[in-house]
Order: structure tokens, then sequence, then C-alpha cells
């Protein structure tokens, strides 16, 4: 048959509609026949909304593009072209507790990061392994496109205990710091060059080139304040920056800024709530946008939710390898030696040229020595995390939490992963053999 389908796990995410706006947009260059949107019981409602919303987007937009909402993943999956994965174990009630938990031991609770991340990875983890498992059953030549957080975990998990080869992970942020990059140098993002090195949530700008020159400096002096929504941006001091020498995303806070970030996220704890109690209620008013029958276009609203442009960059990625375009975007693969400070089979977040046999990596620039501690201490973090998940051994994620440097406290991090374990048990059968 004619046209590519795509199945979206997870597909009743607020994000869903700005994935639609992408496929529309892109449709001449990647005819999308059938679009199937996969969630599970617990979000059949939002599933609904949200589907009978790209209906109204497609129908709005005239193109001959199917919407299929189902809770059998199975069903979907079957002779699939593209899996994305959007999913969130345990809905945001799990990242409440995965960020008021450690908190309340004094602690960072963080989405990706810490604690927080290492749960949200133990979460994640077998799920995703399953859906990899189903489509080596039922779409095997399908590409699996992962933005279900924690990506860098999650994919070092599929590339050590699947059998997925054709799996790309990606992450809005490289995307919102070339755009914040151009701004800067006040000119279009396709004038200005940048290229990355590292993990996600952990990726570095190691090059800016515009006209054929490198003004990494130029961009060092006014990178300030640069951060995304869900990160409150404490000014970078531009003498660290220049000794640096590479520019920090905005997670890299949690990391040279962990006292001042621990005292805000106490504060919020306290008195104005989490960064997860104040998302529910922004997806709470996403939902009552997204009932209204008027509605056929993603909302604004949207790009307050905090992934903002995360559903674009899916489909540009499948766009590219579905045209084999060569273009370079920057992808969480394996790293095949481009970046020197992880193992040759390690996965990284890096510029890769896309093409329809997928992401091709490419040298970026080395990380400066002041980076290579840190950027391997958390990909042990997140090795440590994979054996965890797949394992259910309790003593390796005890592993996976001490070392990690946002906890540093072997008393607290045995009594932070035993509540997080009795928290979320409903979600870790494989800790309760």
């Amino acid at each position: 048959m004619c046209g590519v389908k795509i199945v979206t796990i997870g597909g009743g995410s607020s994000y869903t509609p700005e994935l639609v706006e992408g496929f529309i947009k892109r449709y001449d260059k990647l005819p999308v026949r059938e679009l199937w949107l996969v969630d599970i019981p617990e979000g059949k409602e939002k599933l609904e909304i949200v589907g009978e919303l790209a209906k109204r987007m497609v129908e709005a937009a005239g193109l001959p593009m199917k919407i299929f909402m189902t809770l059998d993943r199975r069903e979907a999956l079957k002779d699939a072209d593209f899996v994305t994965t959007q999913l969130r174990v345990g809905l945001l009630e799990a990242r409440i507790k995965d960020e008021r938990i450690p908190l309340s031991y004094g602690f960072l609770g963080q989405e990706t990061n810490g604690a927080g991340g290492l749960f949200k990875g133990l979460r994640t983890i077998p799920v995703i392994l399953d859906i990899c498992k189903d489509m080596d059953e039922l779409c095997k030549d399908a590409w699996l496109i992962n933005f279900t957080n924690p990506v860098g975990m999650v994919m070092e998990a599929i590339n050590r205990y699947s059998n997925r080869k054709k799996a790309v992970g990606l992450c809005n942020l490289p995307i919102g710091m070339h755009k914040a990059i151009a701004e800067i140098l006040e000119r279009p993002m396709e004038e200005v060059n940048v290229t990355f090195a590292g993990l996600n949530h952990m990726v570095f700008v190691t090059g800016v080139y515009m006209d054929g020159s490198n003004v990494m400096d130029q961009v060092l002096d006014k990178w300030g304040n640069q951060t995304v929504k869900n990160i409150t941006g404490i000014e970078w001091d531009s003498r660290f920056l220049k000794a640096l020498g590479v520019i920090p995303c905005s997670y890299h806070r949690y990391y040279f800024m962990g006292k001042e970030y621990l005292e805000e996220a106490l504060e919020n704890y306290e008195h104005n709530g989490t960064r997860a109690e104040k998302v529910k209620k922004i997806e709470d008013e996403l939902f009552e946008l997204y009932r209204d029958a008027n509605l056929k276009i993603k909302p604004k609203q949207l790009e307050q939710r905090g992934g903002a442009f995360y559903s674009d960059a899916a489909c540009n990625l499948i766009c590219s390898i579905y045209n084999d375009t060569r273009d370079i975007q920057v992808v969480n693969t394996v790293n095949h030696g481009v970046i020197s400070e992880l193992e040759y089979e390690e996965v990284g977040e890096l510029g890769c040229v896309i093409t329809k046999n997928g992401p091709m990596p490419i040298t970026s620039g080395k990380l400066p020595k002041a980076v290579h501690g840190l950027i391997q201490q958390i990909k042990s973090f997140e090795v440590a995390a994979c054996e965890a998940a797949v394992s259910g051994d309790y003593d390796k994620a005890l592993l996976a939490m001490m070392i990690n440097p946002m906890v540093g406290s072997q008393r607290y991090a045995i009594e932070m992963l035993d509540e997080l374990m009795e928290a979320h048990k409903e979600y870790l059968p494989q800790f309760c053999r």
C-alpha cells in the first residue's frame, strides 16, 4: 500500500497535537497513510480527547490521513513503518513522587536526573523492551523513534538488552539550544552551524560556526541565563563558561549549581509545589482546550508544557530517514568512537548524518578535560540503572543510586531507594519476585 504507517505509543499525550501538526506540514514529503494512537486503559479518556482533535486537524488540512485509536498495542504495531514512544509509566502521579520523595530527604528530585531519574528509568525500561519484542515480531523492519525520558538511559537499555538496531533516541534540548544561539547571533538557524557532544540532558555545544568562522566566544559571552521551561534561569558566570570552553545545557545547572537549585526546589516543595505538580495543572488546562470541538489546530499554550518541539523534531527525523536526506541532526545513538570519553558501543547524544539506514555519527570536537569525569560518571549511572531495571536486582539499583552525583549519601540513598521502591511497587514487578 502507498503511504506510511506510523504508530505512536503514548498517543494520549498532550504532545500528540504537535506530532500531528508535524506530519500535516510534511505530508508532501512524508505521506502518512495511517497514524495509530495507542494508550493504556488508564489513559483512555485522554486518548479519545486527543484522537478526536487529531481527526479534526487532519480534516481541516484536507489530507487522506486516517487516525486510529486503540488500547491494543499489538493490533496497532502490525506492519508499521515507524513507531514513536512518548509514554510515562505511572502517569504524572509517578513523576510527582519522583520529585517529592527525594526532596523530603533534602535531595533534588528531578524527572531525569538523580533519584527521580533513576526510578523513571526503572519503571520505563522494561516496558520499552517489551515494545521492542513486539516490534521484532510484528514490524521487524520498522524504526523506533524514542522520546520517552530518560532518553539516554532508555536508549542504552535498548542497545544492550534488545535485538532492535533500528532505534533512535530524540530530545528537544539541542534544537532549543541551537535556536537560542541563533537568536544571540541575530541570524536564522540555518545560517548558524552548531556541533554537539555528550549525553542526553548532559550535552555540550562544542562549536558554533557562522560565515566560515568559529564564533563560540561571542556566544559564551552572552549565554547567561539561557534555559528551558522546566528549569529556572540562574545565570551562568561568563568567566566559568570561558574557562570551560564549551556551552552547557540547562540540565548542567543541577551539577554545577546544585546547592542553588536544591534551595529553590526545597522552597517550592514547601510552598509552591514541584515542577511535576505545575505540569499536571498545565496538562489539565490543555486537555480542557483539546475538548473544544471547534479546536482544529495545536494550541499555542502547548509550548508552556516544557517539552515543546519534541514532536516536531520526531517528525523531522522520520521524514529524513524516509527520504534519505542525509542532513545533520542531533540524536541519541551508538557512539562508535566519536566521543572518546565513552566506550565504542555506548550511547551518546551527538550530531549525525541521517540516512535511510539510520544515523551516522560525525566528529563534533573534543570535549574538555574538565567535563570528562562528569560524563563518565553519568554514563556509569545509566549503565547501572539499566542493569537494575532488567535484572530486578535491588543491589544494582542501590549501586546506581549511590554513584549518582546528585545523591552522595549512603544512609539517605538506602532510605530513598526503599521509599521509592514502595511508592512505585505497582510499576516495578521485576523487584517483587
